[in-house]
Order: C-alpha cells, then sequence, then structure tokens
C-alpha cells in the first residue's frame, strides 16, 4: 500500500477597510475582485461596515496584492 502525503492549507484571514463604496453594486465590485486573486478563499464585504473581511492562502497572496487590486478598481483599501 503507497502511503499519501496530505498536505493541509495554513489558511490566514485578514480585515480590510474599504473607502469609496456607495451602493450593492460597489460590493458586489470589491468582492468579484477580490475573488478573483489566486489564493483568495473566501470574501465578505459590508457596505455599512466598510470592510473587507477575506479569507486566504499567504503563499498564493497578501495583503498588498489585495490593496492593489481594489485600489486599482476605485476603491481607497488599507
Amino acid at each position: 500500500m503507497t502511503k499519501q502525503l496530505l498536505t493541509q492549507k495554513t489558511m490566514e484571514n485578514i480585515t480590510l477597510t474599504i473607502e469609496g463604496m456607495t451602493c450593492s453594486g460597489c460590493v458586489d465590485s470589491v468582492k468579484r475582485i477580490l475573488e478573483k486573486l489566486n489564493g483568495v478563499e473566501n470574501v465578505r464585504v459590508s457596505l455599512s461596515e466598510n470592510i473587507a473581511e477575506v479569507s486566504f492562502d499567504p503563499q498564493k497572496t497578501n495583503k498588498n496584492a489585495m490593496i492593489d487590486a481594489i485600489e486599482n478598481a476605485g476603491f481607497d483599501a488599507c
């Protein structure tokens, strides 16, 4: 019988502050932008809280990549 090596993903969670969202369309845009990044597993964006909560694989993406993607779409993020 062959042993299989199982690797477990180490996911991280981050909350980004997003400025410039004014409607649900903005929320959808920010969510789509983040979901397109390689390594992003889950995204929740809140208009009322001006945040994005992101679960991601730190070996594939990072906070700066997320901020750059959001800011390239015309929003402010930190």
